[in-house]
């Protein structure tokens, strides 16, 4: 049997009218390389069928404890039939980015039912030059990034002949347990709650400084360093600016409602400027994503003239271990100097600022992030989650927003037959973490952007991916002369 972890069971609780707690992505397909120069629901469907045991996520469903008095389980969803979770749709004529952005927006608002697996796949037809869209969404508690890329992969094959699966030869149940057993071990996590609090709470100490509005109480780096040395963490850490996080348009409640922008620029092109100025990947993209916030804001007069802060997700599965439910995942907070005017400034600070977060990560990896959801019982957690999320974000935001930076594969692959020529994540907004998401995941020598936002905080998504091009043009030109065949970040006004 298989329960849902403290962390997992948060993003079941934060979700609310207004939050919808799935990851999803949109895969733009060319379909000229199918069989039958078509991709259909009934070739989509057949091949979910055959290959559902390779993604573990999309046969189970969520099995309450009683009265909620704990984290709910996993348990085999019986009788599954798939279909009932692929639909298809064909977008109006002319069948352009703006009218697929629009249309994957309404579908990502819809919250999936709890009752059923918690995942859903929407085939978009009528996309011009006869393309093929494929929007895929999973539950947050069931898939973080790295997990629901693995999920997705499970469909994808290295050519258009799709590959051979053959069935497992003795399929392992996960069924939860029964009603009376599940109570029994409500009681018993309950009593011992108390203590694993304060273990909790003292792993929490060690992170204090790098934990959002935490860090800036007074005495918070003596006693995080401090709890380190008490837990045997000698190593001398870099210490960290100051995550003071300033007021922005982005930052209070939420609607229900989502607009979803995407482009994508060249890898290759990304890799020169950060070879040029001897910083990561990573760090360009978080530079584009700063220089593009400055640009929004300050095009509205709402530029603070402090950094943003931004939570950037970590991955902390362990080597060599696929776990393809549920979550492993940490998070660095980290300034993000939209504050800067210059360029090239902006783009050395950011290679400093996320060195420094690295390191301190390196010699004391965060576990802040899973142990606070496990601070308050669970049937606590359950009630006060959504509410707690909408104070804070009245209140006190803890961060600004999220950038996360997913890593895929480098090659091009296939579903049903016809090639994924892109792949746009979407990710989660909730009130906490603020009313846009900048995602990017990387495929066969593209970085693909998905932005996505609330329109109460960001009333034209497309402008803000605009802004992305021009930091990407402002780099470009930084890092000198480069190949005429380089082409710029493909990015389609509404």
């Amino acid at each position: 049997m298989r329960q849902l972890t403290a962390l997992d069971a948060q993003f079941l609780h934060a979700e609310s009218a207004t939050t919808a707690a799935h990851v999803a992505g949109v895969a733009i397909l060319d379909p000229a390389w199918a069989p039958a120069g078509a991709v259909t629901r009934e070739a989509l469907i057949e091949l979910l069928r055959g290959r559902l045991h390779l993604a573990p996520a999309l046969g189970l469903r969520l099995a309450g404890v009683p009265f909620g008095l704990d984290h709910p389980y996993w348990t085999e969803a019986a009788g599954l039939d798939v279909a009932d979770h692929v639909y298809e749709t064909t977008l109006p004529l002319p069948g352009n980015e703006a009218q697929l952005a629009e249309a994957v927006a309404r579908i990502h608002e819809r919250r999936l039912d709890r009752g059923r697996p918690l995942w859903e796949m929407h085939l978009i037809q009528g996309l011009t030059g006869g393309r093929v869209a494929l929007y895929a969404k999973v539950h947050h508690c069931a898939v973080d990034g790295v997990s629901g890329a693995e999920t997705l992969a499970a469909l994808l094959d290295l050519t258009p002949e799709p590959r051979v699966v053959e069935p497992p030869a003795s399929p392992a149940a996960t069924a939860a347990p029964g009603p009376a057993t599940m109570l029994a071990a409500a009681v018993t996590r309950s009593v011992a709650h108390p203590a694993r609090a304060l273990r909790s709470l003292g792993r929490m100490a060690a992170d204090l400084d790098a934990i959002p509005l935490a860090g800036a109480l007074p005495g918070a780096r003596a006693v995080a360093a401090a709890a380190r040395m008490i837990r045997g963490r000698t190593g001398e850490l870099p210490e960290l600016p100051s995550l003071s996080v300033p007021r922005t348009p982005f930052n209070g409640p939420i609607s229900a409602e989502r607009r979803f922008s995407y482009g994508s620029i060249p890898l290759a092109e990304v890799r020169r400027i950060a070879k040029t100025f001897g910083i990561s990947v990573n760090d360009v993209v978080m530079t584009l994503c700063a220089a593009a916030l400055r640009s929004w804001l300050r095009e509205r007069d709402a530029l603070p003239d402090q950094p943003l802060v931004a939570a950037v997700p970590v991955a902390v599965r362990a080597p060599g271990v696929q776990e393809t439910v549920g979550n492993r995942l940490s998070v660095m907070i980290v300034p993000m100097p939209t504050d800067v005017s210059s360029p090239l400034d902006r783009l050395r600070i950011t290679g400093r600022t996320m060195r420094t977060a690295k390191r301190r990560f390196a010699g004391s990896p965060a576990t802040w992030l899973s142990e606070l959801p496990s601070m308050l019982p669970a049937a606590v957690t359950a009630l006060a989650t959504s509410t707690v999320f909408r104070l804070a974000s009245i209140v006190l935001p803890p961060i600004n927003l999220i950038v996360s930076n997913v890593p895929g594969p480098q090659l091009p692959l296939y579903l049903c037959g016809a090639r994924v020529l892109a792949y746009y994540p979407m990710s989660v907004l909730t009130d906490v973490s603020g009313g846009v998401n900048i995602t990017c995941f990387s495929y066969d020598g593209s970085l693909n952007f998905g932005i996505l936002a609330c329109p109460d905080r960001v009333e034209d998504v497309w402008r803000l991916m605009g802004h992305l091009q021009e930091a990407m043009d402002e780099l470009t030109e930084l890092a000198g002369p480069r190949p005429a065949r380089e082409t710029e970040i493909e990015a389609v006004p509404a």
